[in-house]
């Protein structure tokens, strides 16, 4: 099992994990995602895109948003392929993106839609922890949904 840079190739796969729209809203908070959508998300400036593979098969798709300025990376728009749901691989995947994202800034950061319960607690699993609360309400500020805010552990 590996992580690799995203590839326009893999956009329709990535696209297919999300079965329904509340699925694609806890995920990235669209109604729909398509093959351009995901192609468009890792072209952005700052944004590295990677896959989490399992014998060369894509199981895990997020997103590092590097923020040179605040000293900051925010992982983003992680989720893995349903048939690979509930193996730990979610683990897996936050574990190597977290890596990834200390080799740019040690503050590491994710939002997390509240309604995604699944994915909080794969999180806390990973060992991150909620922002304390007056920052996640600024931080929220400026947001679609109040999201969970939550931080990498230090070390």
């Amino acid at each position: 099992m590996g992580l690799r840079s995203f590839e326009a190739a893999d956009a329709a796969i990535v696209a297919g994990w999300a079965g329904t729209a509340d699925e694609c809203r806890r995920w990235c908070s669209h109604d729909e995602v398509t093959a351009e959508t995901v192609t468009g998300w890792a072209a952005e400036p700052d944004v590295a895109a990677y896959l989490l593979e399992e014998d060369g098969e894509p199981v895990g798709y997020g997103e590092l948003w590097v923020d040179d300025e605040e000293g900051e990376v925010e992982l983003a728009r992680l989720i893995v392929a349903p048939t690979h749901r509930g193996r730990g691989l979610g683990g897996s995947l936050v574990s190597e993106l977290t890596g990834r994202a200390r080799d740019h800034h040690p503050a590491v950061f994710m939002r997390v839609h509240p309604d995604n319960t699944a994915a909080l607690r794969c999180y806390a699993g990973a060992g991150y922890e909620h922002v304390p609360q007056e920052q996640a309400d600024h931080w929220n500020s400026i947001q679609p949904v109040p999201y969970v805010w939550l931080r990498a552990p230090q070390g």
